[in-house]
Order: structure tokens, then C-alpha cells, then sequence
């Protein structure tokens, strides 16, 4: 029984994991979801909460990508990231969206600092 309650359990966390969302970036633009800790604790045991530190995220996962951007022959340049990746990104270059109370970034692909392995 506890088996199959487990099992259960982790289908339910990959489900919650691959939501997709519904938006489509155009061009070059990227949709990224912030890698954020809730709380935080100081080497001596102090919990800082997320909510006192205002600063912006630098690191996310990619959650959908624009088609490539396109030059000025017409060809379209493909992305270098691709869904599911974690990437670090300019820490002022993104816009902020919230879907369906989630919390997202939407940037150009030259705001994408690295991929991270």
C-alpha cells in the first residue's frame, strides 16, 4: 500500500513539474521560470526570509522559446537554449509576467548569460 501511495505521490510531482504554460515568445525572445529558495539561512542559523531581499533572480529554467531570430536577408537564426535548460540571465534584462499566479521572465536570447550544466 505505502508502495503505490508513493509512486503515486512522485507522478503527481512530475505532473506539477511539466506544467505547460500557454505562451508563446516570438522571434528570440525566451520564457524563463526563476530559481528561487524560499528561505534562506545564515552560517550562524539566522533564517532570512526571500521576501528580505528584494533583488531580482539571475538563474531560471527555460519553459518556452521564440522560433530564432530573424536577419535581415530573411533567414531565421535557430535558438541556442532549449526547453528545460537552467540558464543564467542578466539580472535587469528581463520583463516580469505572472500566468495563472506563477511568476515568469520573458528575455531575448542575448540576455542569456550561460547555460548551466
Amino acid at each position: 500500500m505505502k508502495g503505490w501511495l508513493f509512486i503515486s505521490f512522485l507522478i503527481v510531482i512530475k505532473f506539477m513539474s511539466t506544467k505547460k504554460i500557454n505562451i508563446s515568445p516570438m522571434g528570440d525572445r525566451v520564457v524563463v521560470k526563476a530559481l528561487t529558495s524560499k528561505e534562506t539561512a545564515t552560517f550562524s542559523g539566522i533564517i532570512i526570509p526571500d521576501t528580505a531581499s528584494k533583488e531580482k533572480p539571475e538563474q531560471g529554467t527555460v519553459v518556452a522559446v521564440g522560433s530564432g531570430r530573424v536577419t535581415d536577408t530573411g533567414t531565421v537564426l535557430p535558438m541556442n537554449v532549449k526547453v528545460g535548460d537552467k540558464v543564467l540571465f542578466a539580472k535587469y534584462g528581463p520583463d516580469e509576467v505572472t500566468l495563472d499566479d506563477e511568476e515568469y521572465f520573458i528575455l531575448s536570447e542575448s540576455s542569456i548569460l550561460a547555460i548551466i550544466t
